[in-house]
């Protein structure tokens, strides 16, 4: 079996410890605030971050260009290593697409090696819960196995979100100017889910925070029906007390303990604004009606 590695970009939204434990190097985006331009997962503080956010200040993002990627991967093919690269969702960033320009030249520049980029249609813990089963199939398989392994289940990993307002994500273009009106209406809060597309689509709204994280909480247990997830993945936009409510809850109504924690990370977070939280969860739908 050859030797090969897995890699990321930054969007996966763990902390850089978690991938270094599991020997996974990511690759950053960029995103500008106040006038400076930070690489993601570095730079500001998740808190000061949203603290600017609070101000005021907007923040925008930049994409990984092919000349970025392309520095990044050679390295490791000049070590011999071949290269599976788990990306950012096409449907959200035209990263994926600089990873695959890259990937197409550096093949034909080492034609005994093997790149294979997936686009996971996954984003923020969504990419990182699809890499924890990835790594799982490395131990035993090849890239190509487990190249497969990922596609066959990237849909299957499912993102249940709620955020304060919809006028972040508006401005970002992530959402339409229609569905951001939902977020202008007092009280109440929009439930998003990522579509199969990989892009974010509104699915339904709740009177009330509590009642929105409730919500979440229970489409992911109606999504992991007949799932054996070894774990449930939440992310949050600085306001832990809210994740922590979440994590107790999914305790309650999935019977899981496995539970990995972790701010949004700043790229994604500059465009869901403070207030976000999310579940994530191995699941037989993306959508699903209660």
């Amino acid at each position: 079996m050859s030797d090969y590695i897995i890699t990321v970009n930054s969007t996966v939204d763990t902390t850089r410890e978690w991938l270094a434990e599991r020997g996974v190097p990511y690759i950053p985006l960029k995103y500008t605030i106040d006038g400076q331009t930070y690489s993601d997962m570095e730079g500001l503080s998740s808190k000061e971050f949203f603290d600017k956010l609070r101000e005021g200040k907007m923040s925008t993002t930049s994409q990984i260009n092919p000349d970025e990627a392309r520095e990044a991967l050679e390295p490791y093919l000049k070590e011999g290593k071949d290269i599976l690269h788990l990306s950012f969702s096409s449907g959200l960033s035209g990263t994926c697409n600089s990873m695959k320009i890259a990937a197409e030249e550096l093949q034909e520049e080492y034609p005994e090696r093997k790149i294979i980029v997936i686009d996971t249609l996954c984003a923020c813990l969504g990419e990182a819960l699809l890499l924890y089963y990835v790594l799982k199939q490395r131990k035993r398989a090849t890239i190509e196995e487990a190249a497969k392994w990922a596609e066959e289940n990237k849909l299957h990993i499912c993102h249940d979100v709620t955020v304060d307002d919809l006028n972040h994500l508006h401005r970002g273009g992530r959402v339409s100017k229609t569905s951001a009106v939902l977020g202008t209406m007092v009280q109440i809060k929009p439930i998003i889910i990522m579509d199969d597309n990989g892009c974010l689509k509104v699915v339904g709204k709740e009177r009330g925070r509590k009642k929105s994280l409730n919500k979440i909480v229970d489409m992911a247990a109606k999504q992991a029906e007949g799932y054996e997830n070894e774990i449930i993945m939440i992310t949050h936009g600085d306001c832990p007390e809210d994740a922590e409510y979440v994590a107790k809850r999914v305790q309650e109504k999935m019977g899981i303990q496995n539970i990995y924690i972790n701010n949004i990370g700043t790229v994604i977070g500059g465009h869901t604004g403070p207030g976000v939280v999310a579940v994530f969860c191995m699941g037989d739908k993306r959508e699903v009606k209660l």
